[in-house]
C-alpha cells in the first residue's frame, strides 16, 4: 500500500540517484535545481530552503519496499485556493506499475481534503509521454497554457495541465 509523508533529509540520497541523465533531470525539474548532475546537497537546498514555508509542502511516497515517489505542493500566488504540484518522480524500476497515479491521486486528496484547495495545476514537458498520460489519467486537463523552454540544446514546450475539485 502507498503512503505520503513529509519529505526527510536522508530521502535526498535515494531521489537523486532516479535521473540517470539530463533529459530524465530536466523532465521533472525544468532546471529549477540547476544544472545536472543534480547532487544530495541542491536538492536538500532547493527543499530545506522552504522549510518552514506555509506555501510549500514535499512530499516523499513510500510502500513496504522503501520510498518509490516524491513531489512537492506548493501555493504559487496570492489565492492559497489553488495549488500546484511540482518536482514528480517516481523511482525508475517502479515506472508503469502504477506508482504514479497512486501517488497523485493521494496528493490530490490531500489538497482538496486536508489543505482545502479549489484547484490543482502542474506542467508538464510535451516529450514527456509518460508523465503526461498519467496525469490525464488522474483528471488533469490541459488548459492552453503552454510555455516554451531552451533544454539540452533543444525547445521543449511546457503543457499546463488543472485538476478541478470534483
Amino acid at each position: 500500500m502507498l503512503r505520503l509523508r513529509p519529505f526527510r533529509t536522508p530521502d535526498a540520497k535515494e531521489i537523486i540517484k532516479w535521473t540517470r541523465s539530463p533529459e530524465e533531470f530536466y523532465k521533472w525539474s525544468a532546471g529549477i535545481m540547476g544544472d545536472y548532475p543534480v547532487s544530495e546537497n541542491k536538492l536538500l537546498e532547493v527543499v530545506s530552503a522552504r522549510e518552514d514555508s506555509t506555501s510549500y509542502f514535499p512530499f516523499t511516497a513510500f510502500d513496504d519496499s522503501g520510498i518509490v515517489g516524491f513531489f512537492i505542493v506548493r501555493i504559487p500566488g496570492e489565492d492559497d485556493k489553488k495549488v500546484r504540484f511540482g518536482f514528480v518522480i517516481v523511482d525508475p524500476s517502479k515506472r508503469g506499475m502504477g506508482y504514479g497515479k497512486q501517488m497523485l491521486n493521494i496528493g490530490l486528496k490531500y489538497a482538496y481534503e486536508i489543505y482545502g484547495a479549489d484547484e490543482v495545476g502542474l506542467g508538464v514537458f510535451d516529450n514527456n509521454k509518460q508523465a503526461y498520460h498519467c496525469y490525464k489519467s488522474v483528471g488533469f486537463i490541459e488548459n492552453g497554457i503552454t510555455e516554451k523552454y531552451e533544454i539540452c540544446g533543444e525547445t521543449w514546450t511546457d503543457i499546463e495541465m488543472v485538476r478541478p475539485a470534483l
